[in-house]
Order: structure tokens, then C-alpha cells, then sequence
């Protein structure tokens, strides 16, 4: 079982956009990105797929979230500017559960969850990034975050790696 935390892909520029900045959508590319992780993803049995409520972010998951026949699950602890600690109570409510579990959030959230899980002892294979697009791959154990995996913006041609060492 395993947490894909998934930076939401390229949008629209912020200082271009006039509306609410929840509302501000993906770019060409960042259409295209969403594309790239619905192929990444297509091996992997999912569960479940959460996004934050920007929809950037729903876009992002949108495609794999169809492939699999799910329901994007808004949630207000992966939205831009959230306490970090919500966000990990959330990881960890979830991370003793059966199968994989998509979570779509920013590049202000993420690197702190992922740091924050190493000061707890998480052990990294690979580099280390937020890029957008990305994904943090966190194995779990019990209701314990073990180990991650960071995966620049996917390659469509590639498959999904194997579990992790």
C-alpha cells in the first residue's frame, strides 16, 4: 500500500489571472502532464483519489481518477496554505488502509510534509524534488510512513516502478 503525493501540474500564470486563484486552471502543458500521470498510474489499483480544492489540482487527477472510476474527494487539509499538521494526520489516518491512495496538493505543502516525515525517520531512495507534476511515493506499513520515492514530472512512456526496497 502506498500515499502518491502528486504536486498539481502546470497552471495558467498566477499574476495572469484575474479570478479567485482557487479557480485557476491548468495550462496546455500542465493538460498534457495530467495525461502523462493518467499513464503512469495505470498499472496501479487505486482506492481512493483526494485533491485539494484548487482546480488545478482536480484537474490534475481528473484522468486517473476516470480510468479507475472514482470520485475526486475534495479536501481542505491539501489546499494551498493548510497547516501541515493536518495534512499529515491525514496521511497517517489513512496510511493503514488496503490499497493505494492518490493526494493532490502544492509545492507550499508537500516539501514540509516530506520533511517533517524524515524528521520522524522516513528513509528516501532517489532524489529529492517538488517539481510540478511530481510525485512523493510513501510506503506504508501499518499505520507507520516508512520509506519515499520522488518522481519528477513522469514519463508517459514509462511504467510505474516496482514496490519499493
Amino acid at each position: 500500500m502506498a500515499l502518491h503525493l502528486i504536486r498539481h501540474a502546470d497552471s495558467t500564470d498566477r499574476s495572469r489571472w484575474d479570478g479567485d486563484d482557487l479557480e485557476r486552471p491548468l495550462s496546455t502543458k500542465g493538460f498534457a502532464q495530467a495525461e502523462a500521470l493518467r499513464h503512469h498510474f495505470s498499472k496501479v489499483p487505486i482506492r481512493a483519489v483526494y485533491s485539494s480544492l484548487a482546480r488545478r489540482c482536480r484537474q490534475t487527477v481528473e484522468p486517473l481518477a476516470a480510468d479507475s472510476n472514482l470520485a475526486i474527494e475534495p479536501r481542505r487539509e491539501l489546499t494551498e496554505g493548510a497547516k501541515v499538521v493536518n495534512f499529515l494526520e491525514l496521511l497517517r489516518q489513512e496510511a493503514g488502509l488496503d490499497g493505494d491512495l492518490i493526494l493532490c496538493s502544492h509545492g507550499d505543502l508537500i516539501p514540509e510534509v516530506v520533511n517533517r516525515l524524515l524528521r520522524d525517520g522516513l528513509s528516501i531512495s532517489g532524489g529529492r524534488g517538488c517539481e510540478k507534476s511530481s510525485i512523493w511515493t510513501l510506503e506504508t506499513v501499518g499505520h507507520d510512513i516508512v520509506h519515499g520515492r520522488y518522481t519528477a514530472c513522469p514519463d508517459p512512456e514509462q511504467p510505474l516502478p516496482g514496490p519499493l526496497d
